[in-house]
């Protein structure tokens, strides 16, 4: 073999069928697989859900809260914005409600909210 002929190149492959023989190789693959089914949404800090963070505000206010959904905030866990209805005021609460230290991190004074509706 002079230096101008090329050699060639060996298959790191291999066969398709060979390489579904060697039995760690799926074994190598699995993790990649399982990863994607043991994605959880984050349940946050201590406050995990709405009804924790509305009771929360209903205590900090002393009125009843209609409603909560979650919102980022600066820490890790987030927290909830909770609105207030005070139903013998004219004005309720907008509650900052955060996950890390189970406190009312802010309140502002909004227009009284509708009352919740209860399902019969």
């Amino acid at each position: 073999m002079n230096w101008t002929s090329k050699k060639p190149k060996p298959n790191l492959m291999g066969n398709t069928k060979e390489l579904l023989m060697r039995p760690w190789i799926p074994l190598l693959c699995l993790p990649a697989l399982l990863c994607p089914l043991q994605a959880r949404p984050r349940s946050g800090g201590p406050v995990s859900n709405a009804k924790e963070a509305r009771a929360i505000a209903e205590a900090e206010t002393g009125g009843m809260a209609v409603s909560a959904h979650r919102i980022h905030l600066n820490g890790a866990s987030g927290g909830w914005e909770v609105e207030v209805r005070m139903p013998d005021e004219g004005r309720g609460w907008r509650c900052i409600v955060d996950c890390d230290t189970r406190m009312v991190r802010s309140r502002d004074r909004i227009p009284n909210p509708a009352a919740r509706k209860t399902h019969h």
